[in-house]
C-alpha cells in the first residue's frame, strides 16, 4: 500500500469539473467520468464505514441516489464493449491517504423509499482486488482491545447442571435488551412444556436473538403439532427443510425428553442429546452463525483441525444435528463449530466471536479462509 496526496487521489476520478462529491455514512464518495473514489476513516467501529477484513471494505449508509446508481446500476447497464469504470478504495489515517487498490460490490442492501418506487442503498460490501497483508490491515484498521469477553464458567456445568450452563452461556453471550427496547408481551408458559424448554423461553424474553438467526426455536404462539398430531414441533431450519419436535403425551411432558429431527416426508431420527443438551448445542450453533465477527473455512483436514482447536475447549456433548453431525469448541468470546463434509471432503469450520481479537489465534493455522474477520 502507498500514501497518496489528496489531489492525486481525486484525479483518479477524472477532471475537476466532472467530479461530484457525496457522503455515504461516514465515507466520502467522489464520482467522475474516469472512475469512483471511496475514502473511509481508519478504525474499527460497528455500524460505520471501514475496512472490515483483509478482503473487504464495508460502507454503511444510507447512500445518495447517484452513489447507488454508480455502484449498483451502472455496472449492469454497461455493454460488453464498454470499459468498466474502476472503484478506487482509500483509507485516511494519521499518515494521510492510504491506497488500498480497486474493489467491486459483492453484497448490498436496499430499502424502498417511503412513498416512492425508488430503492435506497443502505449498506454494501466491496471486495478488494488484492487482499491486504496482516501488517497493512493493522495499519488501516487499528482496533481497540475488548473490554469484556464472555467467560467460560458455564462449560463446567454442562454435565452437572445443564439448565444453569444454558443460562450462563446465553446471558454471557447476548446483552439483555434495554428497557426502552420494544419486547414482545410477556406470555404465560403453557403447562405442556418441559421445564428445559420453558426455561429457554424465559431467557429469550429479554434476549430474543437466542431464538436463532440461522435456524430457530419457534416463538410460543407458533408452536404446532406435526401432521399426525403426535409430535410438538418447537424448532425449524431457516428454509423449512427440517424441524425438531418432542413427543406429545397426554400424561404431561417428560423431564428431559428426546429431541426428534425430521426432514419432511422422512421418518424422525433422535438427536444424540436430550432436550437439556440439545438447547445448549442449539444456542452455541446459533451464537456462532449470528456473530458479528466470523471465520469460516471448508475442506479442513484432520491434522489442520487438530492444530486449529489446540487452544480451545471442547464442549463435552455428543454431536449435534443428525443431518450434519457437529462438534463445538470454545474460548472466551469465541464459539466454533465443526461439521463433517460429505464424502471425503474433510471438515467445515465456522467460528463466531463477540470481538474480532478473539478470532486472531485461529489465523495462525495456515488455512485458505473463505472469510476471516480477525
Amino acid at each position: 500500500m502507498s500514501l497518496v496526496d489528496d489531489e492525486r487521489a481525486y484525479a483518479l476520478c477524472g477532471s475537476t469539473a466532472a467530479r461530484e462529491w457525496f457522503t455515504f455514512g461516514s465515507a466520502i464518495v467522489i464520482i467522475g467520468e474516469a472512475g469512483t473514489l471511496i475514502i473511509v476513516e481508519a478504525g474499527d467501529v460497528l455500524g460505520t464505514s471501514c475496512v472490515w477484513n483483509a478482503d473487504e471494505v464495508r460502507l454503511v449508509g444510507p447512500a445518495p441516489t447517484p452513489v447507488r446508481k454508480r455502484l449498483m446500476d451502472e455496472p449492469w447497464e454497461r455493454g460488453m464493449d464498454e470499459k468498466e469504470l474502476p472503484v478506487h478504495l482509500m483509507v485516511r489515517n494519521s499518515e494521510g491517504l492510504v491506497y488500498l487498490g480497486t474493489g467491486s460490490v459483492t453484497q448490498a442492501s436496499t430499502v424502498l423509499r417511503p412513498g416512492s418506487d425508488e430503492h435506497v442503498l443502505t449498506d454494501c460490501a466491496l471486495r478488494l482486488a488484492s487482499p491486504l497483508s496482516k501488517p497493512d490491515l493493522d495499519r488501516v484498521r487499528p482496533c481497540l482491545p475488548p473490554t469484556d469477553l464472555p467467560n467460560l464458567d458455564w462449560i463446567g456445568q454442562v454435565n452437572d447442571d445443564r439448565g444453569s450452563a444454558l443460562e450462563q452461556f446465553i446471558t454471557g453471550w447476548y446483552p439483555a435488551a434495554s428497557e426502552t427496547a420494544e419486547l414482545p408481551p410477556v406470555q404465560a408458559l403453557p403447562l405442556d412444556l418441559p421445564e428445559g424448554l420453558g426455561h429457554f423461553y424465559r431467557l429469550a424474553q429479554h434476549r430474543p436473538h437466542c431464538l436463532g438467526v440461522q435456524n430457530r426455536v419457534l416463538p410460543l404462539p407458533k408452536r404446532q403439532t406435526d401432521p399426525t398430531g403426535e409430535m410438538l414441533v418447537f424448532g425449524e431450519e431457516n428454509q423449512g427443510g427440517f424441524f425438531w419436535s418432542l413427543l406429545w403425551t397426554l400424561d404431561g411432558p417428560e423431564a428431559d425428553p428426546t429431541v426428534w429431527f425430521r426432514e419432511y416426508d422422512e421418518p424422525p431420527i433422535a438427536e444424540q442429546e436430550p432436550l437439556s443438551g440439545f438447547l445448549i448445542q442449539f444456542s452455541i450453533f446459533e451464537a456462532s452463525m449470528g456473530a458479528k465477527y466470523v471465520a469460516l473455512c471448508e475442506k479442513v483436514t484432520e491434522e489442520q483441525l487438530d492444530r486449529l482447536t489446540e487452544g480451545l475447549l471442547p464442549v463435552p456433548l455428543r454431536p449435534f444435528c443428525v443431518a450434519f453431525p457437529t462438534r463445538f469448541y470454545v474460548a472466551p468470546g469465541l464459539v466454533l463449530h465443526v461439521s463433517d463434509e460429505r464424502g471425503d471432503a474433510g471438515f467445515s469450520v465456522w467460528a463466531g466471536a463477540t470481538h474480532r481479537t478473539a478470532l486472531a489465534p485461529l489465523g495462525d493455522t495456515p488455512l485458505k479462509w473463505i472469510r476471516f474477520d480477525g
